[in-house]
């Protein structure tokens, strides 16, 4: 009976955490100690132009690329000497948008033994970015961000633009706030209008979508 009651807690506080994950503004995601995305939250996959469930596998250090290779090899033997410091990592990487950013990314090992392997607790501070030349503003957008505005534009409600991105609605609301933040908009509805004038979204057609991409 105990151990049935410590489970359930178990579970009930691992939901909040994970709640808590996806709110949290700062870019984070749990990784294997090789570096493998084992979890990622809404912010870290704006970053990266994708969503949560598609960045689960990928290599961190490919994702964000280090400015300086000898940090990682310090690390790599830090941790296969099983050491549990704070480990802090330089990194640029290809904003979305495409203005090239640099930050720096922190790795906390965590695991509930000693003995345990631990994963890698990720979180990414930005410090700067250098816009690409001629990026207008209506491309300064991630595809999931694209995707919700068309959704919108359709008259879908939060939780029908979640099911359909596969995002939580706390993802989506995140990403909304982005974009209101970035253009400026006061509503929803605002922001849709902006997304049709910066030519995110494609004017005439019902219902809305993305323009195709101009190949080359």
């Amino acid at each position: 009976m105990l151990v049935d009651l410590a489970r359930q807690e178990a579970v009930i506080w691992r939901n909040r955490a994970l709640l808590l994950f996806d709110r949290v503004a700062m870019p984070v995601a749990v990784c294997d100690v090789y570096g493998a995305v084992l979890l990622a939250n809404p912010a870290m996959a704006a970053e990266c132009g994708t969503t949560p469930g598609q960045l689960r596998g990928r290599d961190v250090l490919e994702l964000f690329s280090p400015r300086e290779a000898t940090q990682v090899e310090r690390i790599a033997e830090a941790l296969r000497l099983r050491h549990r410091s704070r480990y802090q990592v330089s990194v640029r990487w290809r904003a979305p948008g495409g203005a090239e950013r640099y930050g720096e990314l922190t790795a906390d090992p965590v695991s509930d033994t000693v003995e345990e392997t631990p994963a890698l607790l990720v979180m990414l501070r930005m410090d700067g970015e250098h816009e690409g030349r001629g990026t207008p503003p209506g491309e300064r957008v991630t595809p999931a961000e694209a995707r919700i505005l068309a959704l919108l534009a359709a008259g879908a409600t939060t939780a029908r633009a979640a099911r359909e991105t596969g995002l939580t609605t706390d993802g989506v609301t995140y990403h909304l706030r982005r974009l209101s933040s970035r253009w400026h908009a006061a509503n929803r509805t605002e922001l849709v209008a902006r997304a049709y004038a910066l030519g995110v979204l494609a004017p005439g057609v019902w219902p809305p979508e993305v323009p195709a991409a101009e190949p080359g």
